[in-house]
């Protein structure tokens, strides 16, 4: 039997919509065209003359810090100044129980007055055997051993005045005063501990801090650049005035003016920088030692300067880049060298631009080397 062939309406339909799926599929699909370059911000690159000023970050240390310490052994017996307050060179801070040394210093005293006697009689003996001899009333051998002798007691007399001289100074080391002027810290051991003793804790601490010092890194291309601007170092001559510099204190903008006293011998080759120091006055004690601080040094000035926005400057693991356009509208990253931001929100460009070229101001995130943007001279944003 031949199968039957249905030939119902929705046979039909069926029918019809499979051959009109297979003859759609022969065709060809429509093609998208390519969306548009990204619309970006651009600027030129402008020139003018600027003063440089750069700025680094450091921390303040104490021009002098010294650990007050016992020099002697004996028992804290008294404390002569405030926590916190300043004190002046050669101020008393501490006593250590002085009897047993004015005891020593005393039998010191007695001992020489008895070395004395003892060397008096030596010479006086010496003296007379010395007479004695030129009449054959002793012999050579008596005036020998009255000499020694009497070196003996010379000796004796001698070793105890030093004995006298240790035990006055011992007895002096029981006042314990502060070496420098400065800012004293609390009491760090209290009264009725036995003090000076190994590993003894320290007493206290003096600081002087005016002036101050503020520590700062620099780059060795920034730094190489300044040596030249002043042709060299003459670290011989006193008379060379030092590089100005100003101190800012980051949390409170106050600012002190001062100078750059000193830098290491040496740059750093694991960091390529190299440390630099400035010395500020400090009298109101507004600054502590280990602030965190800015330092500014004035550069000299730039003339024809080539200038942009600050805020076109990308940062990635090589360093500061903009993104230029270039013929075709073409995206080109250039890595380039920036000077210190000015006020006006510009910076100048020491390498890697010139003078009229065109840089995205804005729109950085839609823009890729390599690639063409749509520049713009409107208000755009990333």
């Amino acid at each position: 039997m031949k199968p039957q062939v249905l030939r119902t309406p929705l046979t039909r339909l069926a029918v019809l919509a499979l051959v009109g799926l297979g003859m759609a599929g022969c065709q060809e699909a429509p093609q998208m065209a390519p969306p548009p370059p990204p619309e970006v911000t651009v600027a030129t690159s402008q020139v003018r003359d600027v003063h440089t000023v750069y700025e680094f970050t450091g921390n303040t240390e104490a021009v002098a810090s010294v650990v007050i310490q016992a020099r002697v052994q004996g028992f804290l017996d008294e404390m002569h100044f405030e926590p916190a307050s300043f004190v002046k060179a050669g101020q008393l801070l501490f006593v250590i129980e002085q009897e047993p040394f004015i005891a020593r210093k005393n039998r010191a005293e007695a001992n020489v007055k008895s070395s004395e006697a003892a060397l008096r009689r030596a010479e006086s003996d010496l003296e007379r055997l010395e007479l004695a001899v030129q009449t054959n009333a002793v012999s050579q051998q008596e005036v020998t051993r009255a000499r020694a002798e009497r070196d003996q007691a010379d000796a004796a007399q001698m070793g105890a005045r030093a004995d006298l001289e240790n035990a006055r100074i011992e007895l002096d080391y029981t006042s314990v005063k502060s070496p420098v002027d400065g800012m004293v810290s609390r009491n760090l051991i209290d009264l009725g501990n036995m003090v000076g003793t190994p590993g003894a804790q320290d007493l206290a601490t003096v600081r002087k801090i005016d002036p101050i010092y503020a520590y700062f890194e620099i780059n060795e291309r920034l730094f190489a650049r300044m040596i030249e601007q002043r042709g060299g170092h003459d670290g011989n001559n006193p008379d060379r005035p030092k590089p100005a510099a100003t101190l800012i204190i980051r949390e409170t903008g106050h600012a002190v003016e001062g100078i750059l006293d000193s830098l290491d011998n040496t740059v750093d080759t694991g960091t390529g920088t190299i440390m630099l120091r400035g010395i500020f006055p400090n009298p109101d004690a507004r600054i502590f030692p280990g602030f965190f601080v800015n330092v500014t040094i004035q550069g000299d000035l730039l003339e024809d300067a080539v200038i942009i926005a600050e805020k076109a400057v990308g940062t990635d693991l090589s360093g500061k880049f903009l993104y230029v356009v270039g013929d075709d509208n073409m995206v080109e990253q250039r890595a380039v060298e920036l000077g210190q931001p000015q006020d006006d929100g510009t910076i100048p460009v020491l390498s890697g631009l010139a003078a009229g070229e065109t840089y995205i101001l804005a729109g950085l995130l839609k823009a890729r080397p390599g690639m063409p943007v749509t520049p713009s001279t409107g208000s755009g944003g990333e």
